[in-house]
């Protein structure tokens, strides 16, 4: 209810600004022909821009600092004695109970009197609080806007103004995604170091026995952690994966933009693409209960020993998982390939296979490179399917018909349960997640390094 009041507010805000701007600019446009250097939507949009920015001010202070407030408000309201009576588990367990009583919801238990009166009190102040940052919003934004109404003239660049803070908006937007692989990047570097406290950073990287132990009678005797065995395991379906998908989708994207016919293509795109939308789990399911038997089946046929779950099963069906993003992709970016350089093919007396393979796919490499890359980024970092059809064994091999473990399922491993983060049990978790990052950074700059050295001989 609250929301929808407070916008609710700030849309009366924005509308009343918006005409306020737009009407006070268009009485500038005299007869006489006077100049007026930007247009009534730029007026409009800077009182708007002046009016909302000090409500946002005020409820964003509110957002940031009101929870505190109100904890200080609550212990305030308990009696002295009871206060020093309780832990800060119990504690926090009492102002739960105040707020949920305030809130109008049951507890559990008798409720003791100091409960329901500081209840009372906190419904009360909350109203109040309420009301009176709903208050300060409105005025500072009527106040602004009147101050932001009494700026415009012919002379005002309204339209410079406007420019300025869409660009510092667009500007934050792009900081938000970079910092946030940057405060992604450092959780993980603090963690993982916390970790190779425990452990040696050459056992980690080096060692061929993953073999963690969550209880031990030996202090300091915490398991092997090497990683080999999972980063095998992760190349192995990340690889298969991209053997399956790489030629499907590409062949399929060239079938779809230069072969199929209209309604041929207007069906079949459809189809492929639904294969994206499909849960993972379902993909796992069938793996474990057809692909895994199918395959132990086919390999008894020509005396090849391959387990029901293994490499091979895990990555045939993420091989098909992902073949959708290499051909939609793929084929969005031949179809924007400029015409004219086909017909120019043409024109030179290039056949359409000959035209495919030094006009088009050359045109469109970074972009199937780019697909490529989406697409096995997403093979190594695919959990579900691993899970269910890989085997979940931690071992080191060299075939991937047997069973084996990726870095991700490993990670499920260690963070499920009750963990404390203070041993190297579920630290390892983050060391193995800069992994995977690392692994991931090195893909983009391969795939930028092939990207600008074929731009360089293409143009």
């Amino acid at each position: 209810m609250n929301s929808l009041i407070i916008a609710g507010l700030l849309l009366v805000l924005l509308g009343l600004a918006y005409q306020t701007g737009w009407a006070t600019s268009r009485r500038l446009a005299t007869p006489q022909g006077v100049k007026v250097h930007s247009r009534p939507q730029y007026h409009a949009a800077l009182v708007a821009i002046w009016t909302l920015a000090p409500a946002l001010l005020i409820l964003g202070i509110w957002a940031w600092l009101g929870a505190d407030i109100t904890r200080a408000y609550i212990v305030a309201q308990i009696p002295a004695d009871i206060l020093t009576s309780l832990d800060q588990a119990g504690l926090n367990a009492t102002l739960q109970r105040i707020g949920a009583l305030a809130s109008g919801y049951g507890v559990a238990g008798d409720i003791l009197p100091f409960e329901q009166t500081a209840a009372d009190s906190l419904r009360g102040f909350q109203f109040i609080t309420f009301l009176a940052i709903v208050a300060a919003a409105a005025g500072l934004g009527i106040l602004a806007l009147l101050y932001a109404r009494s700026r415009i003239s012919p002379r005002l660049r309204a339209r410079n103004n406007v420019e300025i803070v869409i660009s510092g908006l667009l500007m934050l937007c792009s900081a938000v995604a970079i910092l946030t692989t940057l405060g992604i990047l450092l959780s993980l570097l603090s963690e993982a170091i916390r970790f190779f406290g425990f452990i040696s950073p050459v056992d980690f990287f080096f060692g061929t026995v993953w073999n963690p132990k969550f209880s031990s009678t030996t202090a300091g005797d915490y398991g092997s952690y090497g990683l080999l065995p999972l980063l095998t395991g992760t190349l192995w379906v990340a690889a298969i994966a991209s053997l399956v998908a790489v030629p499907i989708g590409l062949m399929t994207a060239i079938y779809l933009s230069q072969y199929a016919p209209r309604k041929v293509r207007a069906v079949i795109k459809p189809v492929i693409e639904i294969l994206a939308g499909i849960p993972t789990i379902v993909y796992g399911f069938f793996a474990l209960v057809t692909v895994g038997p199918f395959l132990k089946g086919a390999g008894a046929m020509v005396g090849l020993d391959i387990s029901a779950t293994s490499a091979l099963t895990a990555g045939l069906v993420m091989g098909i998982m992902i073949i959708p993003f290499i051909s939609s992709l793929s084929d969005d970016i031949l179809n924007q390939v400029p015409l004219a350089m086909r017909d120019g093919s043409y024109g030179l007396g290039a056949t359409q296979s000959e035209t495919i393979r030094h006009v088009l796919l050359p045109a469109a490499l970074p972009g199937i490179v780019g697909a490529f890359l989406l697409a096995v980024s997403r093979a190594i970092g695919e959990t579900m399917i691993v899970v269910l059809a890989a085997g979940n064994s931690p071992v080191l091999r060299g075939t991937p018909l047997e069973p084996i473990s990726t870095i991700t399922v490993s990670i499920v491993n260690q963070l499920t349960g009750d963990t404390d983060f203070a041993g190297p049990q579920s630290l390892v978790a983050f060391a193995l997640g800069l992994t995977l990052f690392v692994m991931t950074l090195l893909l983009n700059i391969v795939a930028l390094y092939i990207v600008r050295r074929f731009r360089e001989q293409y143009e």
